[in-house]
């Protein structure tokens, strides 16, 4: 219980950081829907920063800390801090010379990169020459991510969590001021205001590091160039990070594979669509599937590295049951109330009231894959503490597989040509879960069940309670819109607060006549 209660305040504090990270995500999103909407300036903004936002996720919530972090704390107890910096340094400078490179030949051969990721922007006039652009700018964004990125791991292996996860939360800022700011500016010069978000993205990069680089400095560490891939912590992590970069990209390829297929569809709208639908998404899944696995990874990684695998299990149990309590419940107000949140959050300026529609239909097959993909967050880098490569690496291919399978029946001959964007959410959330069942049995094999902890009776209970608590929120939200008829934006942001009000209140009550033991100290437990 110990344990637990340490964990999820651990976690709590993450979850703080990063709500405020997704928040102001959301605020960004506002932004791009009221200046570009969601047509051809949006459509390839979202493709030009494709590469280097997933880049972002596999390293800031990845893969790099799948591989760095087991390491660092191997180093940090064994070794000590002084080599602990030896190897950050060794590690953060051959990033920087990796992505050098890649920085550029995205600058150098951003069309060819651009005609990879969608294809289809070519039946648009200019629309592939713009996308280039910006691409090209955005380049360099790449080097800040590794800082930042290897800042992280750092702080996480020395139980720092808050200030890492609030890292990303001023590259937010930084793109919001650009919008608000820069982009008037940059039109009235003759500038393509869609540019100046690729500016602020660059400072909003940077920030993210600096913001980290004080604590560090704090416990000692200072950075120097050096190079040595002879290091045995180097050649450790290369050989993690190479399949770590497989086992937890399932979801971004999938995602990538969408967006060339949504570039066929139609001129303008499915890129737009779903990547709004998978923002609103990634704001539960940053709040407890990315915070529960941060704490996850440092605490397995120190019971991997002391053999104490009982507490190992313990961790990955208290993990996946505090996920369930918190995903599932979401999953389903989402896919309630998908077209309030999206109307709420997005309908204005050149944001449609169509797009409000097909945003939210994306939403809710996106959510069908919520509690997946947060489990996912826990057992791939769990994995890897246990130096495991091979076996998130066979899952994850054979979800990219399935997931481009099903992507392609559905799109191409189930589904008519209005809704064919909807089969490419459904098809990663059925992926994603794949994915998940298959890790969650790869590691009952390894390490034995986990009956004893009652995950799957937590499971089952909290399924039952989101149940109860969907239908009551369906149906207050059904008599509030009949009550109101054409309502404001004032009145559908009260209405949408009083849905999750009662949602939750309703949830949770239900969880106590339930008898879930983990929600009766769950507010205690998160307590920053």
């Amino acid at each position: 219980m110990a344990q637990a209660a340490r964990s999820a305040r651990a976690a709590g504090k993450v979850s703080l950081a990063v709500f405020l990270s997704r928040i102001l995500g959301l605020v960004r999103d506002q932004v791009f829907a009221k200046l570009f909407g969601a047509g051809l300036y949006n459509d390839a903004w979202l493709v030009a920063f494709r590469i280097p936002n997933l880049l972002r996720d596999l390293f800031a919530e990845g893969a790099l800390s799948a591989a760095v972090v087991p390491t660092f704390t191997e180093f940090l107890h064994k070794k000590g801090r002084t080599e602990t910096w030896v190897l950050a340094n060794l590690v953060l400078s051959g990033l920087l010379v990796l992505l050098g490179g890649v920085t550029l030949a995205l600058s150098f051969f951003s069309k060819p990169f651009v005609y990879l990721l969608a294809a289809g922007f070519a039946d648009v006039p200019g629309k592939i020459e713009i996308t280039a652009d910006l691409l090209k700018i955005l380049s360099p964004f790449l080097m800040f991510v590794a800082m930042a990125s290897v800042g992280m791991a750092i702080l996480n292996t020395l139980n720092h969590f808050f200030i890492p996860a609030l890292a990303p939360a001023f590259f937010n800022v930084a793109v919001i001021l650009a919008g608000i700011f820069l982009a008037p500016q940059f039109e009235q010069w003759g500038i393509l205001p869609i540019h100046a978000m690729g500016v602020g993205a660059l400072l909003g990069g940077f920030l993210q590091y600096g913001i980290q680089l004080p604590l560090m400095r704090k416990h000692g560490y200072r950075f120097h160039f050096r190079v040595d891939l002879a290091h045995e912590g180097i050649r450790k992590i290369a050989r993690l990070i190479a399949p770590a970069f497989v086992g937890v990209s399932a979801v971004q390829i999938n995602v990538l594979v969408n967006t060339q297929i949504a570039s066929f569809l139609q001129e303008n709208g499915p890129v737009s669509w779903l990547s709004y639908a998978f923002r609103i998404i990634y704001l539960p899944i940053g709040l407890f599937g990315v915070a529960v696995g941060v704490v996850n990874l440092r605490e397995v990684s120190l019971s991997a590295t002391q053999g104490k695998w009982e507490d190992l299990k313990e961790t990955v149990a208290n993990s996946i049951k505090l996920i369930s309590i918190l995903a599932i419940p979401s999953s389903v107000g989402l896919m309630v109330l998908a077209v309030p949140i999206v109307r709420v959050l997005f309908e204005r300026g050149g944001f449609r009231p169509a797009d409000t529609l097909y945003t939210a239909y994306a939403v809710i097959f996106y959510s069908l894959g919520l509690f997946a993909y947060s489990c996912i967050k826990v057992y791939v880098p769990t994995f890897y503490a246990l130096d495991d490569t091979r076996t998130p690496v066979r899952i994850s291919l054979m979800a990219v597989a399935s997931n481009l399978s099903i992507n392609l029946i559905l799109v191409f001959l189930i589904l008519p040509q209005e809704y064919r964007y909807v089969g490419l959410a459904f098809g990663t959330a059925l992926s994603v879960t794949l994915s998940s069942v298959l890790l969650a049995k790869s590691f009952q094999r390894r390490l034995g069940s986990l009956q004893a902890y009652r995950v799957f009776p937590t499971f089952l209970k909290t399924v039952a309670a989101a149940g109860v608590m969907g239908v009551i929120v369906y149906l207050l939200n059904r008599f509030l819109q009949e009550r109101w008829g054409e309502m404001s934006f004032s009145q559908d942001l009260l209405s949408l607060t009083i849905c999750i009000l009662v949602g939750m209140a309703v949830y949770f009550g239900v969880c106590q006549l339930l008898r879930i033991e983990e929600t009766r100290h769950l507010f205690r437990r998160l307590k920053p």
